[in-house]
């Protein structure tokens, strides 16, 4: 690879100057990169959920769903709303109680229940149906102009809503992640490293990486709002060490080569390439084996955040050199003494105790695995959000006034005799938690004959192959009830109509929940065989891998365990996701002490004197690392109001400590009492035979 540096460093303001060139057309790629904050879209296609949701769309024109609450006013002025907010764009129908039938028709000859649902007090309540799918930004902005057209007194409930005002938290806490990120992680840094300016290099050349990964995006049609809010702040994490190690390794060779910075360079860039790519490799693999996930969520995350990772380490060896030598005389008068001490006695008392650390190793492993596997999980996203949210105000009123937590859809046959319909829609009324049910035939009887129906609400609710029945439910979506709920209104609709589909927010999310257990099993699996298949290349060892894999899943299982038994729950995507970002990021960590642990015994120590030696010279790159890991995920996971965004990067903070921890504390123990099984099955752990010189030839002297 040197021939790689000296190529870097003879071309390195040209190489600076396309990175900087790069950035134009990556940020309009941001800028054009459509935003997706709806995360059951990310549902497979092919369940009947979502099928339905197509249907939907597709038959009745109609994919969004609102509840609007209008409190306080008039009959009058609630028709005069009505009609204007069907005047809005992508306002497919908005149904209220005056549609329900035709005006000559006494609202009192209207089924109870109908004119029930619908008032409330003071309160009415209009079904508005978009035209544009639930997330859809057209969809957004009728939410918008909606509440802008209502007023103070108008309340808008449905994931319409909710993505409305989920976008709208994102956009204005996504700036403040990336400058808190980067505030702290330049503190820790700067008290960590030795020099006061060469964090800003750092972040300058990251930074300018992130921008690339954020503008390449493009290419991939949209993101989840999840991957963008995670996105810069992870990169930043994760690929801090290679800019570190490139800094270390360049001061080193500034020594070697007694102060020729071009030539020092050249080689630091050599060893950054040979070591980073290696350490690279297990993050990448973390975040590919999200790609496994049905729920494709996860791919989305794991293909932004595999290709930040490249794109910081192809930053490190081509951009950052550049930088640091522009800045060399700068950077060399504003060293400082690093605060780190040397770690000798510590690692010299760590492995005379060594035993302690196994019987810690071995006590924490039962309670810390079983609380990892009960950490309980939420999939109602919604419910985590502010309290003030308009959103969750419209939400806590519906359930208040209309005794409603949920709404769901149900696609029936349109040529489902009248008969039969009615005597379904008694069925379902009956299910526990069911208000009522209204569907076409729930309007039709002896008091109102069917041609007396409008054809606009006939549009409504029949449409070519299918009709449409609505289920309001007074369990919340993701719990027990709802979804036993969901279970027995599907066995009666399947009863009268086999192709029968029941859509909505809670049918869908309790296929996320069968889906997403199933995917963290796979996931789990996938990440650790990568691993494992990756330290056995790079350690040429049957042994290795299990010592390591080992000691970064307690770290894990401690990590998700801490929730259980503190009496918390967990946002249903987090586990999956740090299961296998903590174990591809922080693996590094026991890498680098086994890396230093091999070439110690190779040289002939012996196995306490190596442990020693790896352990202290690996203490303060490890203690850098993972507080700059931490440091950049800790104050995101404090500031954000965003539950899902704030359980992630906290659980990373605290992950990459107890990585830390145990990779300090438990590793050299697993070296001391495994020593000989080590070096019986790996390559490179024995000492190398010297071969002895040759004999002197020619006159003896004297």
């Amino acid at each position: 690879m040197i021939r790689f540096g000296k190529w870097v460093v003879k071309r390195r303001i040209p190489i600076l100057v396309l990175g900087i060139l790069l950035l134009i057309p990556s940020v309009f790629g941001m800028a054009f990169t459509r935003i997706n904050y709806d995360v059951l879209t990310y549902l497979p296609e092919d369940i009947d959920t979502v099928k339905g949701q197509n249907i939907l769309l597709d038959e009745f024109g109609k994919g969004g769903f609102s509840l609007v609450m209008v409190e306080g006013m008039s009959e009058k002025d609630t028709a005069a709303l009505e009609k204007k907010i069907e005047a809005v764009d992508h306002v497919a129908t908005v149904v209220w109680y005056d549609d329900l039938a035709d005006i000559t028709i006494p609202m009192e000859l209207l089924p109870q229940k109908v004119y029930d649902a619908f008032n409330k007090g003071d309160t009415t309540m209009m079904a508005v149906f978009f035209n544009t799918s639930t997330s859809a930004d057209a969809t957004m902005d009728a939410v918008r102009q909606i509440r802008s057209i209502a007023g103070k007194n108008c309340f808008v409930s449905g994931m319409s809503a909710m993505v409305t005002d989920l976008k709208a938290l994102c956009e204005k806490e996504e700036p403040i992640y990336v400058m808190i990120a980067v505030v702290l992680a330049t503190v820790a840094m700067m008290v960590f490293m030795d020099s006061w300016i060469i964090p800003l290099i750092f972040l300058m050349n990251i930074g300018m990486a992130i921008v690339w990964n954020l503008g390449s995006n493009y290419f991939l049609g949209e993101i989840s709002y999840i991957t963008k809010a995670l996105a810069a702040v992870l990169q930043l994490a994760v690929t801090m060490d290679y800019s570190i190690f490139l800094w270390h390794s360049y001061n080193e060779q500034k020594v070697r080569f007694a102060g020729d910075k071009l030539r020092a360079m050249a080689h630091a860039i050599s060893n950054t390439v040979t070591s980073v790519v290696g350490s690279s490799v297990t993050t990448i693999a973390g975040f590919v084996a999200l790609c496994f996930m049905s729920f494709t969520l996860g791919r989305d995350l794991g293909i932004v955040m595999a290709k930040g990772v490249l794109l910081g380490v192809i930053g490190c060896v081509t951009t950052l050199p550049a930088m640091i030598l522009m800045f060399d005389t700068a950077l060399e008068k504003t060293k400082h003494r690093t605060l780190l001490p040397k770690m000798d006695q510590l690692a010299a008392g760590v492995t005379h105790r060594s035993w302690i650390f196994l019987i810690v190793f071995v006590v924490l492993l039962v309670p810390s695995f079983y609380g990892y596997s009960n950490t309980g999980v939420y999939y109602d996203l919604g419910n985590s959000l502010p309290k003030d949210m308009e959103y969750v105000v419209a939400n806590t009123k519906l359930q208040n006034d209309f005794d409603m937590a949920s709404t769901h859809m149900i696609l029936a046959d349109a040529n489902m005799s009248s008969k039969n319909a009615k005597n379904m829609l008694k069925e379902i009324d009956k299910v526990d938690g069911v208000k009522y049910s209204v569907g076409f035939d729930s309007l039709v009887g002896s008091e109102v004959p069917e041609e007396m129906i409008p054809d606009s609400l006939r549009s409504v609710l029949k449409s070519g192959k299918y009709q449409l029945i609505l289920v309001s439910s007074q369990y919340k979506v993701a719990s027990d009830q709802v979804n036993a709920q969901v279970d027995a209104i599907n066995t009666i609709l399947k009863k009268y109509d086999p192709n029968g589909m029941l859509i909505g927010e809670a049918p869908c999310t309790k296929d996320l929940i069968t889906i997403t257990d199933h995917d963290f099993a796979v996931v789990d699996a996938i990440s650790i065989a990568a691993i494992f298949l990756i330290i056995a290349i790079v350690f040429k060892s049957i042994s290795l891998p299990f010592i390591l894999v080992a000691v970064i899943e307690l770290a894990i299982f401690i990590n998700l365990g801490i929730p259980f038994y503190a009496g918390t729950t967990l946002p249903f995507i987090a586990p999956i996701c740090i299961s296998t970002i903590q174990l591809g990021a922080t693996v590094d960590y026991a890498i680098l002490m086994t890396t230093r642990y091999r070439r110690e015994r190779s040289h002939g120590n012996d196995k306490r004197s190596s442990v020693v030696t790896a352990l202290s010279a690996s203490i303060p790159s490890i203690i850098v690392s993972a507080m700059g890991f931490f440091a950049a995920t800790f104050g995101v996971g404090i500031y954000s109001n965003i539950d899902i965004i704030s359980s992630i990067c906290m659980l990373m903070a605290r992950g990459a400590l107890i990585s830390m921890l145990c990779v300090i504390f438990i590793l050299p123990a697993m070296f001391m009492l495994l020593d000989k099984v080590i070096c019986a099955t790996s390559v490179g752990f024995k000492p190398r035979k010297q071969i002895p010189p040759a004999a002197p030839t020619g006159e003896s002297a004297g």
